[in-house]
């Protein structure tokens, strides 16, 4: 069971973050969030490069020879487990974060003009 902080408690923490943002930036951003997922994002994109790829592989073989297309078949079963583990280390709550983390991205990339 988890005690919620209090107030001070809170305040106390985020300058103590806002601390460690300034004074070690690279840092700060490989331990956030975005920063902790990009890895198992960054394999689950290519397998999914690699899944494509295989299917494609698959379709043009199957007139070719069985076992050329069992080999594209095997591999574009092995990106999918790839891209299952790779999602499931992410998991919800970073799906979450790397959105945040990309919104914020493109809203200071192209900030909306007030008219």
């Amino acid at each position: 069971m988890s005690v919620p902080l209090s107030e001070d408690e809170q305040r106390i923490l985020r300058q103590i973050e806002e601390q460690f943002y300034e004074h070690d930036p690279a840092f700060a951003e490989k331990v956030s969030a975005p920063g902790l997922y990009r890895p198992a994002l960054r394999r689950a994109r290519w397998a999914v490069v690699g899944l494509v790829a295989s299917l494609v592989g698959l379709v043009l073989t199957l007139q070719v020879h069985f076992l050329a297309s069992f080999a594209c078949f095997v591999l574009m079963l092995g990106c999918a487990f790839v891209i299952e583990d790779s999602l499931r280390k992410v998991g919800r709550a970073g799906l979450n974060g790397v959105r945040t983390s990309v919104n914020a991205r493109r809203t200071a990339a192209h900030p909306q003009s007030e008219d």
